[in-house]
């Protein structure tokens, strides 16, 4: 199916030492070509001897958290196709050639494992928070760039090469995701999904996420995805917002000025101005960082036709 193309298989890991030796297994008797990285963050476990006695290239990225780890494996890895994989067993192998095909084929940049089409994820996921927060993301990913995406944080994904070596990773951890759907979208690469099973980790191998820490990552995504990718929105809706405000505040001065020729709430006169100002330097601020984020989209298609 690869007709000579080079496959790289990205595994991610941090403490996996039940289930890391099967999905090397697994995904080598479905890719027998491909190469398998393992790149371990400063696992305290097993991780790493099960990664090389399963044969496997491992490699170390010892910045903590899961951006920093994609960041290395973008950067170091160099391969035609990457297929990047979380190492907990949770994507099985069954679907990996319909996730292949349409990058092999030319016709998509990302391929995403869509868990939640099928019911998969819904069946599988006891961690109710988790899930109403992706969809919290995904909700509002949807609105702003007017796409029609099932599962924005799904760790099964093949790219191909011009995607993997021009993308930056900016974040660190487990919001990487996210990041990399939103680099799609932005960039207008090409995206598919494709539905595939999913299964809850197995008995005795546990989460990294935690409920508090990552709902304040999602609150955190969502701030940043306005205030980075959507500026006019994010400023508008501030500037919006402190206008009325000062209009709330400040037309009874107006109106007592107009009655009397005085004014007399001098500290209401005064918020209610700098509020006004407020809202103002917000708007030119939407205006002018809209302008750097299109000239930004511009001088990165051009530098990925070169």
């Amino acid at each position: 199916m690869s007709s000579g193309l080079k496959i790289a298989i990205l595994i991610p890991c941090f403490n996996e030492e039940l289930t890391i030796g099967k999905v090397i297994d697994d995904y080598r008797k479905a890719l027998p070509k491909a190469d398998i990285y393992v790149f371990d963050n400063n696992s305290t476990d097993d991780t790493v001897a099960v990664s090389n006695k399963h044969d496997a290239i491992v490699k170390k990225e010892f910045r903590q958290g899961k951006g920093s780890v994609v960041r290395a494996m973008f950067k170091q890895v160099d391969a035609d196709i990457y297929v990047m994989v979380d190492g907990d067993d949770t994507y099985p192998v069954d679907g990996i050639d319909q996730l292949l095909q349409p990058v092999i084929e030319g016709y998509a940049d990302m391929v995403v494992g869509d868990r939640h089409s099928a019911g998969f994820y819904q069946a599988e996921n006891k961690r109710n928070l988790h899930g109403f927060g992706n969809n919290l993301v995904k909700t509002l990913i949807n609105f702003l760039f007017r796409s029609d995406l099932k599962d924005i944080m799904s760790g099964l994904r093949v790219f191909n090469k011009e995607f993997v070596k021009l993308i930056s990773i900016n974040s660190d951890g487990f919001e990487v995701e996210t990041e990399m759907t939103l680099h799609a979208l932005d960039k207008k690469y090409r995206i598919i999904e494709v539905p595939i099973s999913y299964k809850d980790r197995p008995e005795g191998s546990y989460s990294k996420l935690n409920t508090i820490s990552d709902g304040i990552r999602v609150i955190k995504t969502i701030f940043w995805v306005f205030k980075d990718y959507k500026p006019l929105y994010f400023f508008g809706v501030m500037s919006l917002f402190f206008f009325f405000l000062s209009m709330v505040i400040g037309t009874p001065v107006v109106v007592e000025f107009v009655q009397t020729g005085y004014i007399n709430k001098v500290p209401s006169a005064i918020l209610s101005t700098g509020l006004m100002l407020i809202s103002v330097l917000s708007l030119f601020s939407a205006f002018i960082l809209d302008t750097m984020v299109k000239q930004h989209r511009e001088s990165y298609d051009i530098l990925s036709k070169k």
